[in-house]
């Protein structure tokens, strides 16, 4: 039987503000990439998150990121290698303290936003997320875009390596994601999604923006948490994975 795990950005909020609903997407997900504080989240978020999880059963996964509140992780930034690697490790610490204290341990990385885009191509930052992951726990395998340059720099770091897809992001014919502030990036159409979540457990690929299908290899699915009706739609295509007997589990 195929299996999948389905993984969603939680915690974003900070303070007062919520974005994510994080309570019920853990009742459909089997992985939580938590974010560490640096492009949102705090520490009573995340303790709050590590404990909802252990009681779900879901997997907690550090989501490191440029430190940007302000823009939420998503602009573009240059951080000295050394820099970056020891925040990395910061971010992977921070949530560990919390993890343990609800019964549960991080069980992996995922960069978010800019950074995930950038260590896409860029080998010299891809190398200070894997050496911050090093720093943290040599063991943590990484979550990423399958022919990434960080994955690539992971595995010959001895670093187990995940590759996930995502269901509601337009794909370049090259296998990478359409850049968001570009019209069509963000796919809005749950039947569409529900569709390409299908598409990707069952077959391994997904029709880029091209119209063209190209292989899209993932052993994860995102399901991103901050989308208007990210619930109704996270249980729908749990759901249709289900009847189209895909089983749904974490990968560690």
């Amino acid at each position: 039987m195929t299996s999948i795990d389905l993984n969603a950005d939680l915690g974003e909020g900070f303070g007062r503000w919520t974005l994510t609903d994080d309570e019920r997407l853990l009742s459909v997900v089997t992985s939580a990439n938590v974010a560490c504080g640096f492009h949102a989240g705090d520490a009573a978020t995340m303790r709050r998150v590590c404990e909802q999880a252990a009681q779900h059963g879901v997997r907690v996964g550090a989501q490191v990121s440029y430190r940007d509140l302000a823009g939420f992780g998503r602009r573009a930034m240059d951080v000295p290698s050394a820099e970056l690697a020891a925040e990395v490790a910061y971010q992977i610490g921070a949530l560990e303290v919390f993890a343990r204290a609800a019964g549960t341990r991080v069980a992996y990385v995922k960069p978010h936003g800019a950074l995930y885009n950038r260590v896409v191509r860029d080998e010299e930052q891809a190398a200070a997320v894997v050496d911050g992951v090093r720093l943290a726990d040599a063991t943590l395998p990484v979550l990423g875009l399958p022919g990434s340059r960080f994955l690539k720099v992971a595995e010959r770091a001895g670093l187990p390596v995940v590759t996930e897809a995502f269901a509601d992001r337009a794909y370049t014919d090259q296998g990478t994601l359409v850049p968001r502030g570009q019209d069509g990036a963000v796919i809005t159409d749950p039947d569409t999604v529900v569709e390409r979540s299908v598409d990707l457990a069952l077959t391994g690929t997904v029709l880029a923006r091209s119209g063209q299908r190209i292989p899209v290899r993932a052993r994860s699915l995102c399901l991103h948490g901050d989308t208007p009706g990210a619930v109704e739609l996270a249980r729908r295509v749990r759901a249709e994975l289900t009847a189209s007997g895909v089983r749904l589990e974490a990968f560690v």
